[in-house]
């Protein structure tokens, strides 16, 4: 996985990329009670608002990470924005890219890289 420095995470699956929040930004956001979600088929670039997020304690947008089609959203976090909360890096992913370029993924963080930011 890649990590961003706006605390998202990115999970390469071939030219697909899974795109959620950690556990860090989860717990800095509080309990999540509203998710909007991009259309399918919504073309975008790197920086685009592609998500909001509204918490309790204030709203947050999630950026596109990279350039592509948005080819599919997780549909749970409708109905259950808690998700966000309960499993950040797995059930609550937020949506899948195809990706123009794999090689934008090469600028975001590794693990260790995002761990030592966040410490």
């Amino acid at each position: 996985m890649k990590y961003t420095e706006d605390h998202e995470w990115l999970r390469a699956e071939g030219d697909i990329v899974v795109v959620g929040i950690t556990e860090h930004a989860a717990e800095q956001l509080g309990d999540v009670v509203f998710v909007e979600l991009p259309e399918v088929e919504t073309q975008v670039t790197k920086g685009d608002d592609a998500v909001v997020i509204e918490s309790v304690k204030a709203a947050s947008d999630i950026v596109a990470p990279v350039d592509g089609e948005i080819v599919e959203v997780n549909d749970d976090l409708a109905d259950n924005p808690g998700l966000v909360n309960e499993d950040p890096t797995g059930k609550a992913w937020f949506f899948k890219i195809k990706v123009a370029d794999m090689s934008q993924l090469d600028e975001y963080m590794s693990e260790d890289e995002y761990q030592d930011m966040i410490s």
